[in-house]
């Protein structure tokens, strides 16, 4: 899972606005590009995929970043919808029903890792089910005061080891977790 949070832990605002998240200087858009340049499979959430289908196989996409835009448009993408009848964003699955019961079959399976982006929605069902094997989360150098927490809709607590981080000039910190005790092993080997 690869998420934002602000400082005060919002994962967007009120209104759904992620645009706070956009702090781009040279440094983090090497990391970024490196980031996509790894293999796997794209997990999203509806609104998420909408939002991304809209804009990285566009030239805008393009132009803010060739790399992560060519890597987006080729990876292999997994959509969880009820709404969604069909995608056409290019190497993309549609999936409905029980969200766990996909992943775990997919995790079960042959194939390449997967990452969650963005979509909240995924990101709490599957921390609720204990199948997010690392936690990638930028803080951002921002306080909206109010909004929306990624894990709306956890009711247990979830126990997190921190591995590392690291920080960039523009303010942004990554933060890697695994679950606590992760490295009892949980028999699989693609990560959510």
């Amino acid at each position: 899972m690869f998420n934002h949070l602000t400082v005060d832990g919002f994962f967007t605002d009120a209104a759904g606005d992620m645009s706070w998240a956009h702090r781009r200087d040279p440094e983090w858009t090497a990391f970024m590009s490196e980031n996509a340049s790894g293999g796997g499979a794209l997990m999203f959430g509806r609104i998420t995929y909408q939002q991304m289908a809209g804009f990285w196989p566009t030239p805008a996409g393009r132009a803010v970043s060739p790399v992560v835009a060519d890597r987006m448009n080729q990876m292999e993408k997994i959509v969880f919808s009820r709404t969604l009848k069909d995608v056409s964003w290019e190497n993309t699955t549609l999936l409905s029903g029980d969200i766990a019961a996909h992943v775990r079959r997919l995790k079960a399976g042959p194939g390449p890792d997967m990452v969650i982006l963005g979509s909240g929605t995924i990101v709490a069902q599957l921390t609720e089910a204990g199948l997010i094997d690392e936690y990638q989360i930028v803080r951002s150098p921002v306080v909206l005061g109010a909004g929306r927490s990624l894990f709306d809709g956890v009711t247990r607590q979830v126990p997190l080891d921190l591995r590392r981080t690291r920080a960039f000039a523009n303010g942004n910190v990554v933060s890697w977790y695994e679950p606590a005790n992760a490295n009892l092993g949980s028999g699989t080997k693609n990560g959510a």
